[in-house]
């Protein structure tokens, strides 16, 4: 009658159809986030993190439930990374300076957060915590109701489009390997050809030829200096609401 259990712990093929003991959820969504860190969404599969786990697929299951699932998990804990920085200490511009970089550096440590916003239900309790600092911090600073949403909105979607750059050549980086390629060949290759391609326009000729800047990217500091600037106008909406 139990011949067929028999055979299966001896062949190690038991293993496919229970949980380790040993394994925990924490540790299958550190896994998960270090092989979408390295391989992206595209990468990211439970035989795949099993393999890393030194587990069955079917185990990783039985502890997250599914792919999405596991997607969000590990989505919930990168946006808890997010240090929120203390209002009683901090104004709110330095509070406000201090969330933005943080988002950045969340995004640019993790970019797979960017592919799935399209891609997977991802909000979370780190996200709605993220959000919510955010709100009171335009909240101190005098923005009210719908303000203070417009606020964090410019801010949010201002980071978000500096965070995409990093996230698409990693993207672009992966896809170039698998398919066997020298991406960093084929990276360089395209560059001079956009530069030749450049030289036909005389404002984009002229940094071209002066080599101060790499073609394509963003001078040094531009995030700091944006993200000023974007401060700067928020701050004068304030200063012309109140009354003289």
């Amino acid at each position: 009658m139990y011949k067929w259990l028999i055979e299966l712990c001896s062949s190690g093929r038991y293993l496919e159809h229970v949980p380790r003991d040993t394994l925990t959820r924490e540790q299958i969504v550190q896994a998960a986030i270090d092989l979408l860190d390295a391989e992206g969404l595209e990468g990211l599969n439970m035989r795949a993190l099993g393999k890393r786990l030194g587990s069955a697929a079917t185990a990783v299951y039985w502890h997250v439930g599914s792919k999405e699932n596991l997607i969000a998990l590990a989505g919930d804990q990168a946006w808890s990374e997010i240090p929120l920085p203390d209002l009683e200490t901090l104004g709110w511009r330095d509070a406000a300076k201090h969330m933005a970089i943080g988002l950045y550096g969340m995004l640019t440590r993790h970019p797979w957060v960017l592919q799935a916003f399209g891609s997977f239900l991802i909000f979370s309790a780190g996200k709605a915590r993220h959000d919510d600092h955010n709100l009171a911090i335009f909240e101190a600073a005098g923005f009210k109701g719908p303000k203070a949403d417009q606020a964090t909105t410019i801010v949010f979607t201002y980071v978000l489009g500096n965070a995409l750059g990093p996230a698409a050549g990693a993207s672009l980086t992966r896809k170039l390997t698998r398919g066997g390629s020298d991406a960093a060949k084929l990276i360089r290759e395209n560059i001079e050809h956009a530069k030749e391609i450049a030289t036909q326009f005389p404002q984009l000729r002229t940094r071209v030829e002066s080599g101060a800047t790499e073609y394509g990217a963003a001078p040094e500091n531009s995030f700091e200096i944006g993200l000023e600037v974007i401060l700067d106008g928020l701050e004068a909406q304030l200063t012309d609401a109140r009354p003289s």
